[in-house]
């Protein structure tokens, strides 16, 4: 497991939030999203399981975790080039983190850099979806279940 690029969750959102700042436009913005899913390592097809599947997506999201509540991390991967890049956002502010911060972070970076206003409606839902069961894995493992 790699270590998270900041120190935090909070610092992890305003580097994202900083690094948006940078497009003078949404279509820049959508290409960023498009390029940091395509960094995001493929996920192993035998993890690609209906267990692991994000519901309310319209595209397919698989979210797999592990760790302990000392440590979680998170692989995840989807069909579509724009959800990666959401999924890339997640997995940076979330993984890697113990249980308790994850649990006491909430996805401010999606205000921050104007997500909510310009994904689609079904797009909303699957990244709200995604962060629901994300946060879900890390309520059980905080309480000693496994994920």
């Amino acid at each position: 497991m790699t270590e998270p690029m900041e120190p935090t969750a909070a610092a992890a959102q305003e580097a994202i939030a900083d690094e948006f700042s940078l497009f003078g436009d949404w279509s820049e913005r959508y290409q960023y999203l498009i390029d940091l899913g395509k960094q995001l390592p493929p996920l192993d097809e035998a993890q690609q399981t209906e267990a692991y599947r994000i519901i309310g997506c319209q595209s397919r999201v698989w979210l797999v975790p592990s760790g302990t509540a000392g440590r979680m991390h998170f692989d995840a991967g989807s069909d579509s080039a724009i959800v990666s890049g959401l999924i890339a956002l997640v997995l940076r502010v979330y993984s890697d983190r113990p249980a308790s911060e994850i649990l006491a972070t909430e996805p401010e970076f999606i205000q921050a850099i104007g997500l909510a206003k310009h994904l689609s409606p079904t797009r909303s839902n699957g990244l709200a979806a995604m962060l629901v069961k994300l946060k879900a894995y890390a309520a059980a493992v905080a309480e000693g279940q496994p994920a």
